[in-house]
């Protein structure tokens, strides 16, 4: 049974967490005609601004019509991680992948790297997933870092996955190794740190296609230069 397009408008702007004026301003469509439709005013708008509509939230006019615009929360996969630790890779912008948010998690501000290789055994394994947050906007080493396994880039742009350990001075840390591949640093300055909240198994994760995502994560990727962080690893 079809909605009408009322009805669609307003479920689907709840599905998909984006407000009537965002959606308005990405359709290029009066906002105060969409907001008499939601209001009830008005039970239907022309077929080329429904069309328009749908499009911005990545649906075709009869997926809308039909009510099939479950979307899933997703999680940015920003770099990936291979050889005893070290992210030779990282981007800042545009993510690699989105993969589900696990339901113990907030997806609010929450994002992922992957690891490629079996150079982690058997602390992980090739394809798991580690999600992290970043409040600190990618700046700076916060207190809940210490002493945890930490995501985290090295003043000189070194990229590692490591347990972080205050040095023996003011904005030193010590980076301990988690297998016998990679080695311990001393009185390493770093440009930012994130614990690492949860490790899984890549069988575990889902991938997301970008038409299934929410508008509000497409928008929560790092900011910053869109480039490549390259590291030399060992």
């Amino acid at each position: 049974m079809e909605l009408t397009f009322a009805e669609a408008l307003t479920l689907s702007l709840e599905a998909k967490r984006i407000s009537l004026r965002q959606i308005a301003e990405r359709a290029g469509v009066s906002y105060e005609q969409l907001k008499k439709v939601k209001q009830g005013k008005s039970q239907s708008t022309n077929v080329d601004d429904a069309q328009k509509v749908a499009k911005a939230l990545n649906l075709t006019l009869d997926q809308l019509l039909k009510g099939e615009f479950e979307c899933r929360l997703a999680v940015p996969v920003i770099g990936f991680v291979q050889q005893g630790g070290s992210l030779p890779q990282f981007h800042k912008r545009p993510p690699l992948e989105y993969v589900e948010c696990p339901p113990q998690l907030s997806p609010h501000g929450l994002y992922a790297i992957r690891l490629i290789g079996h150079e982690m055994e058997p602390i992980y394994s090739s394809q798991d997933v580690l999600f992290f947050s970043s409040s600190n906007k990618f700046r700076g080493v916060p207190d809940c870092a210490l002493d945890k396994r930490c995501i985290i880039i090295e003043k000189s742009g070194a990229g590692w996955v490591k347990q972080v350990r205050a040095g023996t001075g003011p904005e030193l840390y010590n980076l301990i190794a988690l297998t016998p591949l990679s080695t311990n640093q001393h009185d390493v300055r770093l440009d930012w740190a994130a614990p690492i909240h949860l490790h899984l198994p890549g069988e575990l994760v889902k991938r997301v296609k970008a038409s299934d995502l929410s508008f509000d994560l497409l928008t929560s990727t790092p900011s910053g230069a869109s480039k490549k962080r390259s590291t030399t690893g060992e």
